[in-house]
């Protein structure tokens, strides 16, 4: 099998910002070097945080829509993607401390967030344990309320065994395995994720960013019933029914544990709603930024 990328590969990633003003820069996050793309002139901000192993890419068809009334932010969170990998495990308050030193380097006092899988655990965190910096949290198919081996072993196993070699079908499927629709493991998706893979630096701190997997690890950081009924920002959580890595219980538990929370079930979708259903995403997360914007 060859492991050679088509030279077309990578080249329209971002068709999806074709148009529009934006950036993608380093910021310094209390001393973490923090790969950001940024979009809009709003004077509310917007925070979108992706899953285990991944990076602002996941967001790339919501950047558009949001930045038309918001400031965006998309980034790499702590070890992932383009962002600094200090060499420790990254544990959630390592991402929470992170995530709001991000907002003190970028200027942001308070910001809506938007968090998938991972990146929801994380903003539910920071929520709980920083309000006033919250102004609202979208938990998309939000990972961190139950310790399944099961789905565990499954990230982790997938997620070694794509860095560990240098075959882009692994990539490939460890992308596809998020999706209801394979289609929607675009082969840009791919080639950023492949390249993100097989940096040194990721390759060496891998067992460091797939330390949640970890049962002991996990179950230190998990987020109780308790800790969700702390929760007292504006939330809405949005759960595919063909998600792989929980099943809709889990959100309808988050659902109740959160008072007044809103909970959306998107048909014929996986682990990432915002991009598989983007045109359904969108409309759905503007209108709850919307009725609870900050000013």
């Amino acid at each position: 099998m060859s492991n050679d990328l088509p030279d077309t590969l990578g080249q329209t990633i971002w068709t999806e910002l074709a148009g529009l003003d934006f950036k993608v820069t380093t910021v310094d996050a209390g001393g973490v070097p923090t790969r950001s793309l940024q979009a809009g002139h709003g004077d509310e901000h917007v925070v979108f945080l992706h899953g285990t192993s991944g990076h602002l890419e996941a967001f790339i068809r919501n950047i558009r829509a949001h930045a038309e009334h918001y400031t965006v932010h998309a980034i790499d969170m702590l070890g992932h993607g383009y962002t600094g990998k200090p060499d420790y495990p990254y544990e959630i308050p390592k991402y929470r401390d992170h995530l709001l030193a991000y907002f003190d380097a970028a200027g942001i006092d308070k910001a809506h967030i938007g968090g998938e899988s991972l990146g929801g655990w994380v903003g539910a965190r920071a929520a709980i344990d920083d309000p006033d910096r919250i102004a609202s949290l979208q938990l998309l198919c939000a990972g961190g309320t139950v310790a399944n081996p099961k789905v565990m072993d499954r990230i982790r196993t997938s997620t070694r065994q794509a860095v560990s070699t240098n075959d882009v079908e692994l990539t490939r499927k460890r992308l596809q395995l998020l999706m209801a629709d394979p289609a929607d493991a675009t082969e840009e998706l791919v080639t950023t994720r492949y390249a993100i893979y097989h940096q040194p630096d990721f390759v060496a701190n891998v067992e460091n960013l797939l330390s949640l997997q970890d049962m002991e690890t996990r179950q230190r950081n998990i987020l109780r019933p308790e800790d969700l009924a702390k929760i007292d920002v504006p939330t809405l959580i949005v759960w595919g029914r063909n998600n792989p890595f929980g099943e809709t219980p889990e959100a309808d538990a988050m659902h109740a544990n959160i008072k007044g929370s809103e909970l959306v079930l998107f048909e014929d979708c996986g682990h990432w709603p915002q991009h598989e259903q983007a045109a359904k995403y969108n409309p759905l997360s503007l209108d709850f930024i919307g009725r609870n914007r900050i000013h």
